[in-house]
């Protein structure tokens, strides 16, 4: 896969498409390959769409010789999340059964995206409706973690097909969404670079809901830089704000802060040194470095650990649109979903009061500084093996989630990239977080921090065979 044109930096794809150095068809044709040597091991995708995709992407490259230009991501080779409605493709949103026609129905999210004829290489892998942080699921089994060729680990979730997609080679960009985690989990876990948007800048119409407050879509990439010439692709068309990346700042202009509690605690071995080593070179390297406590962490936590909105939202959405999926549903889906039944109503307010109230905190706090930085998870992948005693699964499950769903609860945007390998070998991400709506401006400053560490290729290398 290291001489794959999908490793190359979208910007690169995206000029050497139009100067002929490149076609879609060899995007494609290199999907293909990867998919046929390590498609089954991967187990990325639950729909794949290879040869359709072939012959969309000889017509595109049809039009591409004509001087004909749809968009940024004409011609590249691209997975998406199995909770988006794509034309042609179906929906299962993780569960058993194939939801209703109108799941097929794309909404702004997939419409912006297909109007700039991209290759899509098919649907990924999710936890059913997306309601998990560790990428199992009982009715198709998880995508393997690449970078373990020994034991089966666990990719991250919800989305979790498509970091494995990317780390697999066949596709160079992945669609995921995040209610908690689940862009900047399987992304860290996978060792790939994660966008988090802030809730509400770009709709989730069409996208099976978790959590109708919470949801957010998000992109998977290689690289920080491929991140930020896709939101500038789709950005455009999606946001009322319409901001573009602004130019790479130096680290010497940034100020960071680093809370001293809460994300360090209880990491798996490896993982809290890396990131400090990352963000001791990132002092190194001029930026400032203070110390700052997100407002209302533990209030957060606690909140996630009695059910957030989640549950309480998902089952209002299976009980009036998708009953007859309730009795099937994964038992560690079926649990979270049963408890939202004994929730009062005041309770619910009360919750979402409180979020509200953590939302108007953070975003004071957060400009006081250009990003706070973190350890994105604090939980080695686990294998799938060790999920299997009662009661380990939900706590590994909140274990990996509790320092990526603070940025949820705080109402932030937040990227993720990788920094290095823990004591098991495994990716280690650092979490970069920024204030509500600072979108452009949080993936500048990741670029920044990209162009001083390295990105994923860089730092990691290529997985196992």
């Amino acid at each position: 896969m290291t001489d794959s044109p999908l490793t190359r930096p979208l910007r690169k794809q995206y000029a050497e498409l139009r100067d002929g150095k490149l076609t879609a068809t060899a995007l494609v044709d290199a999907s293909l390959e990867a998919y046929r040597t390590r498609g089954k091991r991967d187990h990325a995708y639950l729909t794949w769409n290879g040869e359709p995709a072939r012959a969309f992407a000889a017509a595109t490259d049809a039009l591409l010789a004509q001087g004909g230009d749809a968009g940024a991501l004409m011609g590249m080779a691209i997975s998406i999340k199995d909770i988006y409605a794509v034309p042609g493709l179906p929906t299962y949103a993780g569960s058993s059964t194939r939801l209703p026609a109108d799941w097929e129905r794309p909404g702004p999210m997939i419409s912006a995206l297909l109007a700039q004829c991209p290759s899509v290489m098919g649907k990924t892998h999710s936890v059913e409706f997306a309601f998990g942080g560790l990428g199992t699921n009982a009715h198709w089994g998880a995508p393997r973690n690449p970078w373990d060729a020994v034991n089966h680990r666990t990719p991250g979730g919800s989305s979790s097909g498509a970091g494995v997609s990317l780390v697999g080679g066949t596709a160079s960009l992945a669609l995921g969404t995040d209610t908690a985690g689940s862009v900047r989990v399987p992304a860290s876990m996978t060792g790939v670079a994660g966008l988090k948007t802030t809730a509400g800048r770009w709709s989730t119409e069409q996208i099976v809901p978790l959590s109708s407050t919470l949801d957010t879509p998000g992109l998977l990439a290689r690289r920080v830089d491929d991140l930020a010439f896709a939101f500038d692709a789709l950005d455009d068309s999606l946001s009322v704000s319409r901001q573009r990346v602004p130019a790479r700042p130096a680290l010497a202009d940034l100020t960071f802060g680093v809370p001293e509690h809460f994300f360090w605690d209880d990491c798996s071995p490896g993982i809290a040194e890396t990131v400090r080593d990352a963000i001791q070179r990132l002092e190194s390297a001029g930026a400032r470095l203070v110390p700052l406590e997100l407002p209302g962490t533990d209030d957060a936590f606690a909140l996630f650990q009695q059910g957030g909105l989640a549950a309480a939202e998902l089952a209002a959405f299976l009980r009036t649109s998708l009953p007859e999926s309730i009795p099937n549903l994964d038992p560690n889906v079926a649990a979270r979903v049963a408890a939202a039944d004994d929730m009062p109503a005041w309770e619910y307010v009360r919750r979402r009061s409180l979020i509200e109230s953590l939302y108007r905190e953070a975003a004071d706090r957060m400009a006081d500084v250009d990003a706070v930085l973190t350890p994105t998870v604090a939980l080695t992948p686990p294998t799938l093996e060790s999920l299997v005693p009662e009661g380990a699964y939900p706590k590994a499950n909140m274990h990996a989630l509790r320092n990526t769903v603070i940025a949820n609860f705080l109402g932030l945007c937040g990227l993720t990239l990788p920094v290095g390998k823990d004591a098991a070998g495994m990716p280690v991400g650092l979490q970069v977080l920024s204030g509500p709506w600072q979108d452009a401006r949080l993936l500048a400053v990741g670029q920044a921090i990209e162009n001083e560490l390295g990105n994923g290729l860089e730092i990691l290398g290529m997985p196992p065979a």
